[in-house]
């Protein structure tokens, strides 16, 4: 928790910066309602644009047309970009459609959001009761000496003899309210960070994964000990903590007899009157089932993970695609190079995905040209003296340059006005000039009009006699925006 520490995370953890984002309400709100809440794992693109385009037709009703300007799409992949993180956007197996999933970080932030409302009641009996169990639970545990085990478990027959004594006797103690209210909270805490552990546990394999397939880009050395290498790292991964922890839960939650216990234990504990007056959400009765679908959604993961690096190393595929391998190692390992340190500006140019369509029916029809017929003749009126230098004084707009000048304004910033560009860069052809912005708009660039702020473009020219005369244009506020 030292300074440089918390100011690294201050600039590049994704949750500090969800934190600090403008739009923070809407994207913890949005993004808790749709994945948090309800257990989602996986949207599909299409429909968490739906649900995002509602969210932002209410706020725009109540908040006003311009205070979300976006589409919902623009919204979501710029919220899954490097520079936020708060979503990770994959194309699913045998899938050309996007699809999305909260980032752990997003997460976490969301989580700590919701401690910082006000309760009614705040428990500490449980807590206590369940850090000294854990303390026992150890203690116990790691004791070698079979003496003191017996001991122990000698002193805990004689407690529950007493115990069930004092029951057949008439004194049958019971939990009060207050204990009741404290250990069920407890127990939904508990629920809700299990949950939000499943999504940090897919993501450190998906690490670890990727840490492999660097390493398959880089290697140099004979294959064999690639994959001796890569398949110890694979059981690196089972025997680790993470990984022996995650098995013994899925181990115990897949017991059939263990889910009906659940299943009873919760019934029992809804029904009680102090629980009741709670008002716990309607999914609390089946949390043990999200738990299993969200540990399910990590083994499918895992397998995957799997199956892909069993195809990336396939011998076949090695041999026959050798050329194709290292092209495309030469790639991975200039782009692992660019990971840490990226180059500002444009680094490369991909194609577009779909051919352009042409029909042949849109195609205009020959024309032949028309030759002039130029005849010498002398010229029977008008002025023969006539000054000539006019017909070469025109103006030229360079639309090129002026295209340069938007997108190189627009790579640090999401959108620039008309008025700041020829603020950057004052105009010198004067109005055709700013005829040109506007053409450009229409034409190449994403603009849109801001009709209740009018502004004043203001640029210098030459008079006959040398003189600088200053010319102002009032025209609506013309936003270029940025694609994404």
């Amino acid at each position: 928790m030292d300074f440089t520490t918390l100011d690294t995370l201050r600039t590049h953890h994704p949750a500090w910066r969800l934190l600090r984002s403008d739009h923070a309400p809407l994207v913890a709100s949005f993004l808790n309602r749709v994945f948090v809440q309800p257990n989602v794992r996986v949207m599909a693109a299409a429909d968490l644009a739906e649900a995002l385009e509602d969210e932002l037709y209410a706020l725009r009703e109540r908040l006003g047309e311009g205070s979300f300007p976006k589409s919902a799409l623009d919204y979501l992949n710029d919220w899954a970009g490097p520079e936020k993180g708060w979503l990770r956007k994959f194309y699913a197996r045998d899938s050309d459609e996007p699809q999305f999933d909260l980032t752990p970080a997003t997460e976490k932030a969301i989580a700590w959001l919701g401690t910082l409302s006000e309760r009614s009641f705040v428990g500490t009996e449980s807590r206590l009761l369940t850090l000294f169990e854990l303390l026992k639970q150890m203690s116990e545990g790691s004791e070698a000496d079979p003496e003191k085990r017996i001991a122990e478990l000698t002193k805990r027959r004689d407690e529950i003899d007493a115990e069930i004594a004092r029951v057949l006797g008439g004194d049958v103690p019971l939990l009060d309210d207050t204990a009741l209210k404290d250990r069920f909270q407890q127990f939904m805490q508990l629920a809700r960070e299990l949950l939000t552990d499943f999504r940090e546990v897919e993501h450190n394999f998906r690490l670890l994964d990727r840490r492999v397939r660097e390493r398959i880009a880089l290697w140099e050395g004979a294959k064999g000990a690639l994959l001796e290498e890569i398949m110890g790292e694979r059981d690196a991964i089972a025997d680790s903590d993470q990984g022996r922890s995650f098995r013994a839960f899925w181990d115990f939650l897949m017991s059939s007899r263990r889910q009906e216990e659940l299943t009873d234990l919760l019934d029992r504990v809804l029904a009680l009157p102090p629980v009741a007056e709670l008002k716990p959400d309607a999914r609390t009765r089946r949390v043990h089932y999200d738990w299993l679908e969200a540990g399910e959604h990590t083994q499918r993961t895992v397998a995957q993970l799997s199956q892909q690096l069993r195809r990336f190393l396939d011998d076949q595929a090695w041999l026959e695609n050798r050329r194709i391998m290292d092209i495309l190692h030469g790639i991975e390992a200039k782009a692992l190079a660019l990971r840490e340190h990226q180059p500002t500006g444009e680094v490369m140019r991909i194609a577009e995905s779909a051919a352009a369509v042409e029909l042949p029916m849109e195609r205009p029809l020959y024309t032949p040209p028309l030759k002039p017929v130029i005849a010498d003749l002398e010229l029977q009126a008008g002025d023969a003296d006539l000054d000539a230098d006019a017909l070469y004084a025109q103006v030229v707009v360079d639309r090129a340059q002026l295209a340069r000048h938007i997108r190189h304004a627009l790579q640090d910033r999401s959108q620039v006005t008309l008025r700041e560009l020829t603020e950057l860069q004052p105009l010198t052809q004067g109005l055709a000039e700013l005829v040109a912005y506007l053409q450009l708009g229409s034409d190449a660039f994403r603009t849109t009009l801001d009709e209740n702020a009018p502004e004043v473009i203001v640029w210098e020219t030459r008079a006959s006699d040398g003189m600088a005369v200053r010319k102002a244009a009032r025209l609506p506020r013309v936003i270029f925006v940025r694609e994404r």
